[in-house]
């Protein structure tokens, strides 16, 4: 179903700037409030001056999707509003663990398109691709615009891998981009909203066309060890291992890491990925915690017999700023950057002590978005990754 376009008669203005020069493309809105009601007011009264084709809402863990969807239609009656649960959030400020974030993106450089896959567990691969193949049809492109995709999907469905599969053969040259909703560090119940309500077991599509310039980013900051291990017992639909190098799981894991199987946890697992090589490129294979006594439970997808390497983390704030550094053909930095970060990198990233330098370098390359429990780069799933779309101004083009 095609998402309808607003023209509301109010919303979103401009709150505190990366580096005091307004974006132009979108506003930006934060509350802390403690409450659904008094959190979705603050943002209205922040997207005051705003003409959003749609808004996008971050979602902490403290504040309930429940409550929030209650007093959508009140506090924004006429926007139409996306958005899901999170695992943090990148505002203005940088990191933040309790921050309501809204993004309204004008309506005179975006327009969008919708659809909700419900239920993606299991993905039936069929269906995805028809239904996003009719989104396409239906939202007809328009002389001069680029297109891009963006999905949401629940990041406790453990489905991302075969769905973002399918939405590449769907959106064929359409590049996708997105994140795992999340639901901070329990692990309970993730969701995704569109048309006020709020879905678990669903997935949300995006389709946007804008006259602005964009590029992808997607990055890490791991390289692989000498330390080799096969899965020799795993049990794929639920990604659980529960023998590595033909020893339980956990046991073998904690060897190789050199830590008592009871020290194991998400600090641990943050700090010692382990990779899956795709012809000469590695990708993070996240561990998100213990399963039973030695079973350890995955973020992305895990069979019998896969070779995995154990990853050292390479300096993360180095590569946050080398990744991060992107400019258009004019040598122009992003109107903002669009970003999914790993709840993973961020739990490193604070035991080291580096959240106000991370912050720091998300402020000044215009960073906004979330913390995720997986994030999707281009038709394959990722774990650990910083993945993000970069938008720059109307006059520039993107990067060759």
């Amino acid at each position: 179903m095609v998402a309808g376009l607003v023209h509301p008669q109010g919303s979103a203005a401009v709150l505190e700037d990366l580096d005091q020069r307004p974006a132009k493309a979108v506003r930006i809105a934060v509350s802390h409030a403690e409450d659904p009601v008094t959190a979705l007011a603050e943002i209205r009264r922040q997207l005051a001056h705003a003409r959003p084709s749609f808004i996008l809402l971050f979602v902490p863990s403290r504040l309930s999707p429940e409550g929030l969807a209650a007093a959508l239609p009140a506090a924004l009656p006429d926007a139409v509003v996306f958005g899901c649960t999170t695992a943090g959030q990148i505002t203005p400020r940088g990191y933040e663990d309790d921050a309501l974030v809204a993004l309204a993106f004008e309506r005179s450089h975006f327009r969008v398109a919708s659809t909700l896959f419900v239920p993606i567990s299991p993905v039936s691969i069929a269906e995805v691709v028809q239904q996003t193949e009719r989104l396409s049809e239906q939202f007809r492109a328009t002389p001069g615009r680029q297109r891009l995709a963006l999905i949401f999907a629940d990041g406790l469905s453990k489905q991302e891998d075969i769905l973002v599969a399918a939405l590449e053969a769907g959106l064929k040259d359409i590049p996708v981009f997105g994140g795992s909703a999340g639901d901070g560090l329990r692990f309970e119940r993730t969701q995704v909203l569109r048309n006020g309500e709020f879905h678990s077991n669903a997935a949300l599509l995006l389709l946007l066309e804008t006259d602005l310039a964009f590029c992808g980013l997607g990055f890490d900051h791991f390289q692989p060890t000498e330390s080799r291990m096969v899965v020799t017992k795993a049990v794929p639909e639920e990604r659980l291992v529960l023998e590595i190098n033909g020893a339980p799981a956990a046991q073998e894991y904690a060897r190789l890491v050199k830590v008592p199987v009871g020290a194991l946890s998400p600090t641990i697992f943050a700090e010692n990925p382990v990779l899956v090589r795709n012809g000469n490129i590695y990708h993070v294979r996240a561990i998100q915690q213990i399963h039973g006594e030695n079973g350890l439970t995955f973020l992305s997808a895990i069979d019998d017999g896969l070779l995995l390497t154990l990853g050292r983390g390479k300096e993360i704030i180095r590569t946050l700023d080398s990744g991060l550094t992107v400019t258009d053909r004019q040598g122009e930095p992003p109107d903002f950057i669009l970003g999914f970060d790993c709840y993973l990198r961020k739990l490193e990233i604070d035991r080291k002590g580096l959240e106000a330098e991370a912050s720091g370098r998300f402020r000044e390359r215009r960073v906004v978005g979330f913390s995720t429990y997986g994030e999707q780069h281009l038709g394959v799933h990722v774990n650990q990754t910083f993945v993000g779309v970069a938008f720059f101004r109307p006059r520039g083009s993107a990067p060759l």
